[in-house]
């Protein structure tokens, strides 16, 4: 087939091909009442959806529950990087023009640094931000991709050879690949997306390299600009929104693949790869780009964002998957987790509302008030569910991107800037305690055969 796409085979080949996809189906299709008699954990969930334990972690806390006279009940969502509560933490953001930087430093490292520390925490990272103009021009510039995780995870596996001590998996190796793919990530999301759009739409081409007396929230904001200027508020909403995506718990898809990948002793940027390609699924890292693209689409049937009947007329539609992408789902809200809120969205709330202020967006901010009020109540009325539904952080983090006008291409890219410090963490964690290969078991259901030479089958 050489180059060539399926579409272009000849008719004969796509028939040959057609029925090739068939015997694929019936052979992969499983009796899904099976899953039932043998009791497996599908996701590894249990029939409540609670996730079955399979590691444990110092790193971070996700709490939606309370246990009161030995019986969960719902509660107001708490998060805690190695045990300090977000919203604390948060209290600090306004006077920090380094947060993430600084819970990059704590996740890592176990806890908050001193001034002194974080000041040369701060030159290490800077200094290890640099990328060759051969690397920019022969991988990021080079066959350039639509979709930017895929132009990360092509330049984070060629870093590999770039580095001269690669399969190193030491504890100081790891920790010294780790800082340089925070420090560098930023750079090459920002230098892909420039070069995608110039070279397939002939957009003005211009490279940026980062200011080290500024922030990674300030250089992203510098570096995607042509202008190269933001405002304060601005720096300090992307700043939140990194330091909100930065970790979730070990069992968020793309770091429990980071902590199987290495678990298999790999090296750390086959690793990392393999954490972006869980990222880029729809079903995680996606899915603040769906409320974006919901909200578009509710805007063209709602003409009046007042009238919460017409609103709730069209949210019932996409309940009943009659409106948006026949999903059934209103995306941004409810979590896995988190029942009564979850943390990351009130926090996220409060810079939209004050973004939207600065920006003249404010009628805008209050019909997302008014969605994910109405779609609470409406979510639990249609599933007849009786555990509460709360938005979650993609609820408000695309609306957030788009005043910044950060380009809906990088919206999943800058989370994977931003849980790559997590992904550190967790893989320095996994190192440190040096644990098992990570396999869990899967029950055979297929009968066996015996076997027909070729001319007798």
């Amino acid at each position: 087939m050489g180059n060539r796409s399926m579409m272009e085979l000849d008719e004969g080949l796509n028939q040959k091909f057609d029925a090739l996809v068939d015997y694929c189906m019936l052979s992969g299709a499983i009796n899904l009442d099976l899953y039932t008699e043998y009791d497996v954990k599908r996701g590894l969930r249990d029939a409540n959806g609670k996730g079955v334990l399979t590691g444990l972690t110092e790193i971070s806390d996700v709490i939606g529950h309370k246990t009161k006279a030995g019986k969960e009940v719902p509660c107001e969502g708490e998060l805690y990087y190695q045990g300090y509560n977000i919203m604390e933490l948060a209290e600090s953001f306004e006077d920090r023009r380094y947060a993430f930087e600084e819970t990059t430093y704590l996740l890592l490292f176990g806890e908050l640094p001193t001034k002194e520390q974080l000041q040369d925490f701060e030159d290490i990272l800077t200094s290890l931000q640099e990328l060759s103009g051969e690397f920019v021009r022969d991988v990021i510039m080079k066959a350039p991709s639509a979709n930017i995780m895929n132009a990360l995870q092509k330049s984070v596996l060629t870093l590999y050879s770039y580095d001269e001590n690669p399969d190193d998996i030491s504890v100081p190796n790891v920790l010294r690949q780790s800082l340089q793919l925070i420090g560098k990530l930023p750079m090459i999301a920002v230098y892909a997306y420039h070069s995608y759009r110039h070279l397939k739409f002939d957009d003005d081409f211009f490279i940026r390299t980062p200011d080290k007396n500024l922030s990674i929230a300030e250089n992203i904001l510098q570096m995607i600009r042509q202008d190269g200027k933001f405002t304060k508020l601005e720096a300090k909403a992307l700043d939140v929104a990194l330091v909100l995506h930065a970790e979730h718990g070990g069992g968020n898809n793309s770091t429990f693949t980071n902590h199987v990948v290495t678990s298999s002793g790999t090296d750390t940027y086959s690793t990392v790869s393999a954490a972006i390609a869980s990222l880029k699924g729809p079903r995680h890292g996606g899915a603040n780009l769906k409320v974006l693209q919901m909200f578009d689409e509710l805007k063209k049937h709602c003409r009046d964002w007042n009238r919460e009947e017409e609103i709730a007329a069209y949210l019932e539609k996409i309940l009943n998957r009659k409106a948006f992408d026949g999903s059934g789902l209103i995306y941004g809200m409810g979590h896995a987790v988190y029942t009564d809120s979850d943390p990351r969205a009130i926090l996220l709330k409060k810079y939209a509302k004050r973004l939207s202020e600065e920006k003249g967006y404010e009628e805008e901010f209050s019909l997302y008030e008014a969605v994910e009020r109405i779609s609470a109540d409406l979510i639990m009325k249609n599933h007849r569910r009786y555990k509460p539904v709360c938005a979650n952080v993609d609820f408000y983090s695309g609306f957030i991107y788009s005043m910044l006008g950060i380009p809906k291409e990088l919206f999943t890219p800058i989370f994977a800037i931003a849980r790559i410090s997590g992904w550190s963490a967790h893989r320095l964690e996994e190192l440190v305690n040096r644990g098992k290969i990570i396999r869990p078991a899967y029950k055979y259901v297929g009968i066996h055969k015996k076997f027909r030479k070729i001319e007798d089958r």
